[in-house]
């Protein structure tokens, strides 16, 4: 298992579009991705769990990555919300 440390940054949060193409990007690996954030364990590849889950900027949250493709999968779940989840 690997995890890292984020931050939402893009001014609109985590709304529909960047959950939607969050969950795509998490979707392409094998690995299970799970965000913890305030004691809560959301699935990342569940856009209903990321929607309810109430992303806004300046969240602190962990990716946790856990399977064969776990490095990869964290790296760019990382580098998805550090560019602003494309907006």
């Amino acid at each position: 298992m690997v995890s890292a440390t984020t931050k939402i940054v893009n001014p609109m949060g985590m709304h529909m579009r960047p959950a939607q193409l969050f969950v795509n990007t998490a979707s392409k690996f094998q690995s299970d991705i799970t965000i913890l954030y305030q004691g809560n364990r959301i699935n990342a590849k569940s856009i209903m769990h990321l929607m309810a889950a109430c992303l806004k900027q300046g969240s602190e949250l962990e990716i946790e990555c856990q399977g064969p493709d776990e490095a990869e999968a964290l790296a760019q779940t990382v580098a998805l919300i550090e560019s602003g989840l494309g907006e």
